[in-house]
């Protein structure tokens, strides 16, 4: 698999990402993903921008001969995915809030300089800040010590810093992003997640020693801030989306939304349609990201024949459908997505490992063994 030293680490040709999810390795997945240079998939990307979906990687896994059970940690990480999306569908804005519990112990609400400067003086996770504003992507272990680091020991609440990472993160997505950030901070889980500088120097090959996270876990939890994390930033989050003219639609056919969570080349693929890429500048305005993030995006686009691109609002496009033989009901076609649902017209469903294990869970492993109830019944 490609390595963080690649130029191009997220190509956006539909083939290109096909090869990736031929090259995975389930066995080997689930004994190195913690290693910052272990076997991970890279398909982050390509899964929240609604490229391929879990369901069609589990289904290609599976199709090499593989037993579930034999790759059942690399499933439980497929799952993830989905169960966040399933408590975005329920709790809808209520993620970009203390899900279970407040945050406990925060000070205040802006990020440390030193973060977002790459300066915190824990060397490979400044190495990996510098190298995340290059290629949009941070292996999950840097994510997870990021977010300690900053929920933890410099005592932030979770919000603004989880807005900063998916300002720049090319497989953004705001379930994941935000639930994540909370299960850190204790505010989506029993406790707070710590880490210290031997479990970084072990999952990231260096051995650095005598940093404020040299110490053991028990006496982390109950330090003061460290003082290479006490000066705070104020941040200030803007889209540069491009100018597009008003696609002018063939009001005889019903026209297919895509948006930044949904590029799926496959879908509705045979059918005579519009096909309309929208990035709105409202959902932009309230869920801003970086200019690498709208570039990738459009990229992807380039996959879905006869693809449109429009910047505007979806009420533009509405109004061309009146007086039309269409209704509006039947004019608009889009994938379900809880970022999207005031869209007008028919909603299909997205493609999901357990379509039927559907609500609020408490816990992924709830949520995880009612989706595994449910298959083995089938």
């Amino acid at each position: 698999m490609q390595s963080l030293n690649d130029f191009d680490m997220f190509p956006t040709t539909y083939d290109s990402i096909v090869e990736r999810i031929n090259n995975i390795n389930p066995i080997k997945y689930a004994k190195t993903r913690n290693f910052i240079n272990g076997d991970v998939t890279y398909l982050s990307p390509y899964l929240s921008r609604g490229v391929i979906s879990v369901q069609q990687i589990k289904e290609a896994v599976l199709q090499k001969g593989f037993k579930p059970y034999e790759i059942e940690k690399f499933l439980q990480e497929l799952a993830w995915r989905e169960y966040y999306q399933r408590v975005w569908q329920v709790k809808k804005e209520l993620i970009f809030s203390d899900l279970k519990q407040p945050q406990p112990d925060f000070l205040h609400t802006q990020i440390p300089t030193a973060v977002i400067g790459a300066a915190t003086g824990i060397e490979t996770i400044d190495a990996h800040i510098n190298t995340f504003y290059k290629t949009g992507y941070l292996h999950n272990h840097i994510r997870m010590y990021l977010a300690s680091m900053v929920c933890n020991n410099a005592k932030v609440h979770w919000l603004v810093p989880a807005t900063w990472m998916y300002y720049h993160l090319l497989d953004g997505d705001l379930a994941s992003n935000s639930c994540s950030w909370q299960w850190v901070a204790g505010s989506f889980s029993s406790k707070k997640y710590y880490c210290n500088q031997e479990n970084i120097n072990k999952y990231t090959s260096s051995n650095q020693r005598h940093t404020f996270l040299d110490d053991s876990y028990e006496h982390i939890a109950t330090m003061p801030v460290p003082k290479a994390l006490e000066a705070t930033s104020s941040l200030t989050f803007v889209t540069n989306l491009p100018q597009t003219a008003v696609p002018k639609l063939d009001t005889t056919k019903p026209t297919l939304l895509y948006n930044s969570y949904n590029l799926d080349p496959l879908w509705r693929a045979n059918e005579f349609v519009n096909r309309v890429l929208i990035l709105e500048p409202s959902h932009f305005n309230q869920y801003p990201v970086s200019d690498k993030v709208i570039n990738f995006i459009i990229d992807l686009s380039k996959n879905i024949s006869g693809i449109e691109i429009y910047v505007g609002e979806v009420d533009s496009l509405v109004s061309q459908y009146k007086n039309t033989d269409l209704t509006i009901s039947n004019a608009f076609i889009s994938k379900e997505h809880p970022a999207f649902e005031y869209y007008p017209g028919i909603k299909d469903s997205r493609d999901w490992m357990f379509p039927t294990t559907q609500g609020y869970y408490p816990s992924f492993f709830s949520f995880w063994k009612k989706g595994m109830s449910a298959k083995s019944k089938k």
